[in-house]
């Protein structure tokens, strides 16, 4: 139940022709609050509920909890969500052992693109693709949680 991951920005578009898989997005949150952050996801057919605590110092771990819905229970919570619904197409990118999951946000968040991977440990290894860009590990303003409050369109 703990998340080990890093996030980075994205240079190029090169990891398309690299993808696995494609995968259409939404997303919200019911409570966004940094100690604890409550999402409703839709991906094709199927929502999740997720719980995700509050990320240690280095921003790399975290308690999360997630558990499948049914595409009818997950719209009708999307609709209690709070104000901006995130959108998104994620590539799944295989890497060796590791997948990077790079997000193209759509709608206010359009323009941002950052990649992430998940680890089992916080000092573990793994192959950076050209493609990777700066690391924004820890940084807030790319929690999903706080582009929903915070859209990347209102950072300039």
């Amino acid at each position: 139940m703990i998340e080990i991951e890093r996030k980075f920005l994205v240079n190029s578009n090169r990891y398309r022709a690299e993808a696995s898989s494609v995968t259409a997005i939404t997303q919200g949150y019911l409570n966004s609050d940094p100690e604890r952050s409550v999402r409703i996801r839709l991906t094709d057919q199927t929502g999740f509920i997720t719980v995700k605590g509050k990320s240690n110092e280095s921003g790399l771990s975290r308690f999360e909890w997630e558990k499948k819905l049914s595409k009818t229970d997950a719209e009708a919570l999307l609709k209690l969500c709070e104000k901006t619904i995130i959108s998104k197409t994620r590539y799944k990118v295989e890497i060796g052992k590791h997948t990077f999951e790079v997000d193209e946000f759509l709608g206010a968040n359009k323009g941002l693109v950052v990649a992430e991977v998940e680890l089992d440990s916080e000092d573990e290894q793994f192959p950076k693709p050209d493609w990777l860009g700066e690391e924004v590990t820890g940084t807030t303003k790319y929690y999903n949680s706080n582009l929903s409050s915070t859209p990347f369109c209102n950072w300039k």
